[in-house]
C-alpha cells in the first residue's frame, strides 16, 4: 500500500521495517505517558536515518523527498510520534540542504549531521503572531562575529530531546516582521526553558511544548539565504508531503485493522456478508485517494525543483497546502469508518 518509489537506495525499506518492528512495540506506552519515543529514535539513529537526506559528497545517501514520505508512510504505520519526529527533522534537513551549500559552515553542519546521527528541531511559531510562520516578533543580534537571539517559541516539538533547533527570527532589530532568518544553533548553544506543555491528542509523543529560548552562537551559523526564500521553495512543500506521508501511514494501520476485523467475522459466518463490509470497500477507496493526492504531490514538488520561480509562485504554494488539507481531512473519515468496522 505504499508509494511507488522507482528505486529504494541501499536497503532503506529494511532499515525502516527493523525501525517500525521497535516504534511498534512502545508506541502505546509514548502515546499513554506522552513521551518521547526515544527507544524509536535511538533505532533511527542506529540505522542510520538521521543523514540520508543529506547529499552524498556531504557524507549521506542523498535520499529523494519521495524516498523519505515513503519512510514516513512506514514509520506512520507503527507509531505516528515516531513518524512525525522523523518527517519534522527531514523537513528542517531539507531547509540545509537546499539552502546551505553555499555556506562552509552549513556544509560542515550536514557532514555532522550525516555522520553523528544530530536530531534537528524547528522553532518557528513564536507567541504573540499565532501559527503564522512568515512573521516574527524577535530579531536575532549581531555583535561583530556573535549572533544572540532570544525567542519565546510556542512550540519546540522534541525540543528537550534534540541535537540542534533551526530558528526563525527578523534579520535584525530593525527589520520588518516578515523579514526573517533562520539560524542554527547547536545543543551546547542554547538554553531552554518550559513555559508550558502541550499534550494534544495525536502528537502526545512529540512532546511539542513552548520554550523561552536563549542562544548565542557564530554568526555564521545564520542560514545566508533570507528565510522567505527558504520557506517558499523548500520547507512548506516538504512539510505538506513529508506530513501526509505520515498521516497516509496511520490511515493504512487504521484500515488494515479494519480489514482483519472483517476478515475474522467471514471466518465466523461464512454463508453471511460481514457486517462493515460495504464500508470497507469504500474506506479502500478513500485510502487510494489519499494516496493518488500525495504521490501526485511528491511528482510536482520534484518535477518544480529545479526551476526557483516555479517554487516560489502562489500556484505551487496552493497546490502543496492542497495536498495537505485534502490528506489530513481525508484520513479522519478513513479513521472513523475503521471504527465504525470495528
Amino acid at each position: 500500500m505504499n508509494f511507488p518509489v522507482k528505486i529504494m537506495q541501499d536497503g532503506l525499506v529494511a532499515r525502516v521495517a527493523r525501525v517500525a518492528e521497535i516504534a511498534a512495540k512502545h508506541a502505546d506506552a509514548v502515546d499513554a505517558e506522552a513521551r518521547f519515543p526515544r527507544e524509536a529514535v535511538d533505532a533511527m539513529k542506529a540505522e542510520r536515518l538521521l543523514g540520508i537526506q543529506v547529499p552524498r559528497h556531504f557524507g549521506g545517501e542523498s535520499a529523494s523527498i519521495t524516498e523519505i514520505a515513503e519512510l514516513c508512510s512506514m514509520l506512520g504505520q507503527a507509531c505516528a510520534a515516531s513518524a512525525m519526529v522523523f518527517a519534522m527533522h527531514h523537513i528542517k534537513l531539507s531547509s540545509l540542504v537546499e539552502h546551505g551549500a553555499d555556506s562552509e559552515w552549513h556544509r560542515g553542519f550536514m557532514h555532522r549531521i550525516a555522520a553523528e546521527q544530530l536530531l534537528i528541531a524547528s522553532a518557528t511559531t513564536e507567541g504573540g503572531i499565532g501559527g503564522n510562520l512568515r512573521n516574527s516578533i524577535c530579531a536575532v543580534e549581531v555583535d561583530g562575529d556573535t549572533c544572540r537571539l532570544e525567542k519565546d517559541a510556542t512550540v519546540i516539538s522534541y525540543g528537550s530531546h534534540a541535537d540542534a533547533i533551526l530558528i526563525t527570527s527578523r534579520a535584525h532589530a530593525q527589520a520588518a516582521s516578515s523579514d526573517q532568518v533562520l539560524t542554527a544553533f547547536l545543543k551546547d548553544q542554547y538554553t531552554l526553558e518550559k513555559t508550558h506543555v502541550w499534550n494534544t491528542l495525536g502528537m502526545r509523543g512529540t512532546c511539542s511544548d513552548g520554550f523561552l529560548f536563549k542562544g548565542e552562537a557564530p554568526a555564521c551559523q545564520i542560514l545566508p539565504k533570507p528565510f522567505a526564500e527558504i520557506a517558499a521553495q523548500s520547507m512548506l512543500a516538504s512539510s505538506h508531503l513529508l506530513w501526509s506521508g505520515v498521516w497516509y501511514g496511520i490511515a493504512v494501520d487504521a484500515v488494515v485493522r479494519a480489514q482483519a476485523f472483517v476478515r475474522a467475522a467471514a471466518r465466523k459466518a461464512p454463508d453471511a456478508q460481514p457486517p462493515g463490509a460495504l464500508r470497507l470497500a469504500e474506506v479502500s477507496n478513500l485510502l487510494q485517494m489519499v494516496k493518488s493526492n500525495v504521490v501526485a504531490g511528491l511528482k510536482a514538488y520534484e518535477d518544480a525543483k529545479a526551476d526557483a520561480d516555479r517554487l516560489s509562485s502562489m500556484g505551487f504554494a496552493v497546490a502543496m497546502n492542497n495536498v495537505k488539507i485534502a490528506s489530513s481531512e481525508t484520513i479522519l473519515e478513513i479513521v472513523n469508518h475503521a471504527m465504525l468496522i470495528c
